[in-house]
């Protein structure tokens, strides 16, 4: 046999599927014969049980759920994280989705008091302080303003907060599951806030909302004056359904790519002031400690970040060799994704991922990169870029600036150590 004929190639991925699908038609002219010498495939040759019979009828689920076999899709707490559930967080199974929308029983949850059980009847919403006309809300007035939809992420500031040590939390859902991402609907706060009238305010140049929860913990965060007047939504629904509990049911504020904190639940009182609040919120938590113990605050803007979601701890590859999708999803509080970089050498080499569609501001964008997987084993990244020209940074680009110390705001270039057995761990390398 001639060199030629020893030559074994690795198909392209047009090759491949092409090949597959004039396998699939012999294969059924041959009687449906299974690859590698195997006998017919009874779930082509064999008449199934789910076709054999009636399904369920149009009210068997008045309310869709996921079906039995996807009941790993869910949200999932980290114990030794919190003390108790009550003041803690769950975490987007974000390895396990795809497209940008975060469906609300997947979305991640963050209490300060337990989630609270209010009816929309009992809902109110005072606006006070330096307004000329004092004005309470029920949830029926909120539905009479004019009302926008807009699509936006929300992240927790302590999102991959464990990570700024070492490698810590071995899954995407942990390490950057402390976000989702929604299309809200609800009432513009400046539209209400100038129903109050601001006249009593002054110059507003200097002036902020204090924004209050109706839960226990009684969460309230400054916002500046300018953000409450730009794209502050008062929202009551969410993906198109109204809240759920977990997520500020009946109302809740919607801040744009700003900290989580801030988008505070079960909205009940916005106060304007002359000054921030310093809040508990706003001092002993939700600030970036510095290596010299010194803390910087207002840091509300969530900085460009991305991360590859398949594969990945909780994604491995199970397939072995050939073609295979890298996907994951990239985010800025900034403005829109522009492009996301995918090295599978661990930030030597860098190909440029396919965005699934232009990147809107302060939305999630998915991203792909199309492989020919070789078997081999791999360190890959992303690498997030947004429309201010902001580069997503590696960790030790962060640790430079910040030390050690810092909890919140950790947007560092994330790195999967995928194995020749297609099993990825979290680990290192900046």
């Amino acid at each position: 046999m001639s060199d030629k004929d020893d030559t074994v190639t690795t198909p392209s991925r047009r090759a491949f599927l092409q090949g597959s699908a004039a396998a699939g038609g012999a294969l059924m002219a041959a009687g449906a014969a299974r690859a590698q010498g195997q006998g017919p495939d009874p779930l082509i040759t064999e008449v199934q049980d789910w076709a054999s019979g009636l399904g369920d009828g149009v009210d068997a689920t008045p309310y869709g759920l996921p079906i039995e076999y996807e009941d790993d899709v869910v949200r999932r707490n980290v114990e030794w994280l919190t003390a108790d559930t009550i003041s803690s967080i769950n975490f987007t199974p974000i390895h396990a989705l795809d497209g940008t929308i975060t469906p609300q029983g997947c979305a991640f949850e963050r209490h300060h008091s337990g989630a609270i059980n209010m009816r929309k009847e009992d809902f109110r919403l005072m606006i006070n302080g330096l307004v000329d006309r004092p004005l309470v809300f029920s949830y029926a007035d909120l539905e009479r303003f004019p009302r926008e939809n807009h699509t936006y992420f929300l992240e927790c500031a302590a999102n991959t907060g464990m990570e700024w040590a070492g490698a810590q939390l071995n899954g995407a859902q942990f390490t950057h599951g402390m976000i989702h991402n929604m299309e809200y609907t609800g009432v513009s706060l400046r539209v209400l806030l100038e129903e109050a009238g601001l006249s009593a305010a002054g110059d507003l140049a200097d002036k902020w909302v204090y924004v209050e929860g109706a839960d226990a913990s009684s969460n309230g965060r400054s916002i500046p004056m300018e953000k409450a007047l730009d794209d502050v939504i008062v929202a009551f629904k969410a993906n198109g359904e109204a809240l759920r509990m977990e997520h500020g049911y009946p109302v809740r504020l919607v801040v744009p790519g700003w900290e989580g904190n801030m988008w505070v639940k079960w909205l009940r009182r916005i106060e304007v002031t002359d000054q921030a609040i310093e809040s508990r919120e706003e001092t002993s938590k939700y600030t970036d400690t510095l290596a010299d113990g010194t803390s910087r605050k207002w840091t509300w803007v969530m900085d460009a970040k991305s991360v590859v979601t398949s594969p990945s701890p909780q994604s491995p590859i199970t397939h072995g060799p050939g073609p295979m999708v890298i996907t994951g999803l990239a985010w800025s509080g900034r403005g829109a994704i522009t492009g996301v970089d995918v090295t599978l050498d661990g930030g030597v080499t860098w190909q440029k991922a396919r965005l699934a569609k232009p990147g809107e501001k302060m939305a999630l964008s998915r991203f792909y990169l199309d492989i020919d997987w070789d078997g081999s084993e791999m360190l890959v990244q992303s690498r997030a870029h947004d429309e201010t020209g902001y580069v997503q940074p590696t960790k030790a680009q962060l640790r430079e600036v910040r030390g050690l110390n810092s909890i919140y705001h950790n947007n560092c270039i994330q790195t999967w150590h995928v194995k020749e057995s297609g099993e990825a761990e979290n680990v290192e390398i900046s």
